[in-house]
């Protein structure tokens, strides 16, 4: 974009002189005809220029509140992964096995708590001396609703799993599994969202611009994506100025 521009400010420039050339060397009868097509060549190019600004200053204003909108609903869905792992032990990979889940599944509230209880093999040993051993008790408290504890009153979280902006009908991209890690096997899940999706509509040269987009303040490569299926990671990949919850 900044090359093209500069382009169109040369060629403005280049054409300002040769107006200038004209208005001194060219004769006055045919100079009115060829200075009125310079300007209006100039009047084009200036115009061009300025729309490639303020297409893009509009492409990334739009951009901004899709992505937001984008966000909003992996943080959604991620509280919603982790609750499942928290009760289930791992990651639901499909959306309606999610659903489902907070609605009917509940947290279980506990406490811990340290006693201590008669050992009767050490009692035993000791010739019938009582002899006491330390113990942690888990106590069972009560049961919360993951829907209320997630979502309250509020139902987004039977559309989180649908594309808020950009291309229609389309959903969240949904993966989840395992991978090994020192012999252990430990869950994961991973949802993505195209930049291409999200920006249907806006203008091709951008969008594919923006997918190679690598920097601190910006979503780096092609997608929107919380999670991996290749590590044990649960964070977004995007930068803390569009979410106030990383």
């Amino acid at each position: 974009m900044l090359t093209i521009i500069i382009a169109v400010i040369v060629v403005i420039l280049l054409t300002i002189g040769i107006v200038w050339l004209i208005d001194k060397f060219v004769p006055k009868k045919v100079k009115p005809l060829i200075l009125l097509g310079l300007w209006i060549l100039i009047a084009f190019l200036g115009y061009k220029t300025f729309m490639s600004v303020y297409g893009e200053i509009e492409f990334n204003k739009i951009k901004d509140q899709r992505y937001a909108k984008v966000i909003d609903n992996l943080i959604d869905i991620r509280d919603s992964q982790l609750a499942h792992r928290t009760v289930t032990g791992q990651f639901a990979d499909d959306w309606n096995k999610l659903v489902r889940f907070i609605e009917t599944d509940s947290f279980t509230i506990t406490q811990r708590r340290d006693t201590s209880v008669l050992d009767v093999e050490a009692t035993r040993r000791f010739g019938g001396v009582e002899t006491f051993k330390d113990i942690v008790v888990i106590d069972t408290l009560d049961f919360v609703s993951v829907r209320d504890s997630l979502f309250g009153a509020d139902p987004r979280y039977k559309t989180m799993m649908n594309l808020p902006v950009g291309k229609v009908g389309e959903k969240y991209e949904l993966k989840a599994g395992v991978i090994e890690q020192n012999d252990i096997k430990i869950p994961v899940f991973e949802v993505r969202a195209p930049k291409r999706l999200i920006l249907d509509g806006q203008d091709k040269y951008l969008i594919a611009k923006e997918n190679q987009v690598v920097s601190v303040d910006g979503v780096n490569g092609d997608a929107i994506v919380v999670g991996s299926m290749e590590e044990v990671n649960t964070n977004g990949n995007w930068p803390k100025n569009y979410s106030t919850d990383n």
